[in-house]
């Protein structure tokens, strides 16, 4: 069963190909659609992890952007629903339709493939599922009749998507370039969305939305950790605005000691630079995270959340051990302040937020994290209402007079 169409206009089917996608490094072509990625294959190729190919597959910040005269739009995508042993089920992924930057719907796929993932013993288990399709109907009409409309389906960005073909009852053609500063972003699955309502509600997309800025979203569920790779793949990827949200995956992942933290921090920026030598560079350090503010990890999932309908989770160091060298989120917000203000006295434009005028103290007693990890929507907007204040409008983002 199609979409309403304009009884007059035939469909017309466009595979989709790179050219109209927008906010993806690479696209990968598959026996089954076209599959984004937020990095690309070299980087991808140097590490072999489960966690971060799930979450760079994920396409936040991800749309397909084109300028048509439809009234009727439907794509067709083969998604990746993913299953928590032990956890209720997650929502289908949200596509969002903009019609001349102007929300105009939402959808979801039906069909698509599942992973199953057990977190108490860390498998996951793949079964293909039949192809999906997204409609949206009864699109708005150009305040000019007849004319063409410029065209964004964002895609979820919490599920790993190819996509196959778009259907619509008037010819497409790639969207002209908006001509917007871009963006890049890297942090962790707080940045990717974690629990936002949709992909435009992401405190990044929101962010990018009040700032009047093109996104390129490289945050990454889990994968916040430094990686050369991803300093790379971001060295080498056009940009105007830079930023990096640094601290809570190294933490939770247990993954060094303040030893091993302090030099990459400066190398991750390092390689920044190397490819964007003057553009506004902003260090966003941790959000306030109540488990880990002086616990080190690594976290876990809490036994007794496990069939309450909420997973949830707690850290598991212990303080004494920041002693030895283990990163909390205080040592981090400390140990980022020291590195900006010392690079800064030779480069200008390099920045930093704390992540606690973002959400601190008082954020937490009125939002809570539900998980202990993750904001929830509500969070979410708060979040990116401040991060725009804070870097677009008053702050090294600031667009110049006059441009």
């Amino acid at each position: 069963m199609h979409t309403e169409r304009h009884p007059d206009r035939p469909w017309i089917t466009t595979p989709v190909t790179a050219d109209l996608l927008r906010g993806a490094l690479d696209a990968e072509p598959t026996g089954r659609g076209l599959m984004p990625h937020r990095l690309p294959a070299w980087a991808r190729a140097q590490y072999a992890d489960g966690q971060l190919a799930m979450a760079e597959s994920q396409p936040s910040g991800v749309r397909l952007a084109f300028r048509t005269r439809a009234t009727a739009v439907e794509l067709d995508t083969v998604p990746t629903k993913r299953v928590y042993v032990g956890a209720p089920p997650r929502p289908d992924g949200v596509y969002e339709l903009l019609v001349d930057g102007r929300p105009a719907a939402r959808s979801s796929a039906d069909g698509g493939d599942t992973l199953t993932i057990d977190m108490t013993t860390g498998t996951a288990e793949h079964r293909e599922g039949p192809t999906g399709t997204v409609r949206f109907a009864d699109l708005p009409e150009s305040d000019a009749p007849g004319a063409a409309r410029d065209i964004e389906i964002l895609l979820p960005h919490n599920e790993t998507t190819r996509l196959i073909a778009l259907r619509t009852d008037a010819p497409i053609e790639p969207a002209p370039a908006p001509g917007r500063r871009v963006w890049l972003h890297h942090g962790s699955s707080i940045s990717q969305g974690s629990d936002a309502a949709g992909p435009t509600s992401t405190w990044p997309a929101l962010a990018a939305s009040l700032g009047g800025v093109e996104l390129i979203n490289l945050g990454f569920g889990g994968g916040a950790l430094l990686d050369p790779f991803t300093a790379r793949a971001m060295r080498d990827t056009p940009a105007d605005l830079i930023s990096v949200k640094i601290g809570i995956n190294l933490v939770n992942a247990d993954l060094m000691r303040l030893r091993a933290f302090t030099p990459a921090v400066h190398g991750f920026l390092d390689t920044l630079r190397e490819g964007h030598p003057s553009a506004p560079l902003l260090v966003v350090s941790p959000l306030l995270c109540p488990i880990h503010e002086d616990t080190p990890g690594p976290s876990a999932p809490d036994p007794e959340s496990f069939g309450t309908g909420r997973l949830r989770f707690r850290a598991t160091g212990d303080p004494a051990e920041r002693a030895g060298g283990k990163l909390t989120l205080g040592v981090i917000r400390d140990e980022l302040s020291k590195i900006v203000t010392q690079r800064a006295a030779h480069d200008p434009n390099l920045h930093l937020i704390d992540g606690r005028d973002l959400y601190g103290e008082a954020d937490a007693a009125e939002l809570p994290l539900p998980d202990e990890l993750h904001p929830d929507a509500a969070t979410h907007r708060r979040i990116g209402e401040r991060f725009a204040q804070r870097a677009f409008v008053h702050g090294p983002f600031a667009a110049a007079p006059g441009a």
